[in-house]
């Protein structure tokens, strides 16, 4: 993103280029209904890819506290919406995220918000899952991390194979988790 602009001139250049995109689809943007589709739409996108300019780490410094408990804390059903990188459509889901302290924890909140940090941007499922996993264990350096992901996607439900019922699930852990497949166990049976 180009750092030298203000949101405002981003927006209006987003809005420009949605104004090209439905010309060139065969649709007249001077419209009574789409007049103010492409700024609505640009305002839309620049919202829906805010993770690009936030910062996980800052994010999650913000609520860290001193917990002497070593147990698994498990945060689940965290939704999300994301934008496809491939096709630029959405896919939504739940997150659920556990990690064993090592001295600390982090407040609630901002488990939910590091997964906003990574699906507001164009995206794929399977980095969103790893990307929330290595976040999480570089700022608590925890014990260990576990993160499952389901997601339904409209590339895949609206376009190309059409599979209304289809969902996708990823998974990505470190520390303990990666070396302990009961512990992994306990999280699935804690979901």
């Amino acid at each position: 993103m180009n750092q030298e602009l203000t949101t405002e001139e981003i927006i209006s250049a987003i809005a420009g280029h949605y104004r090209s995109i439905i010309e060139l689809l065969g649709e007249d943007p001077e419209r009574e209904g789409l007049r103010k589709t492409p700024v609505r739409a640009a305002k839309a996108m620049y919202y829906a890819t805010k993770g690009y300019r936030e910062d996980a780490s800052v994010v999650m410094s913000q609520a860290i506290f001193e917990y002497a408990g070593s147990q698994i804390i498990v945060v689940k059903d965290i939704e999300f919406y994301s934008l496809c990188e491939h096709h630029v459509l959405p896919f939504f889901g739940k997150v659920s995220i556990g990690y064993i302290p090592n001295g600390n924890m982090i407040g609630l909140s901002k488990l939910a918000r590091v997964v906003d940090v990574f699906a507001r941007r164009l995206q794929v499922q399977e980095r969103l899952t790893s990307q929330i996993c290595e976040a999480v264990t570089e700022s608590l350096s925890a014990y260990g991390v576990i993160v499952a992901c389901r997601a339904e996607h409209l590339c895949m439900k609206m376009r190309g194979v059409e599979k209304q019922d289809s969902s996708t699930v990823t998974i990505d852990y470190s520390g303990r988790f990666a070396e302990d497949p009961a512990l992994r166990q306990e999280f699935f049976n804690m979901l």
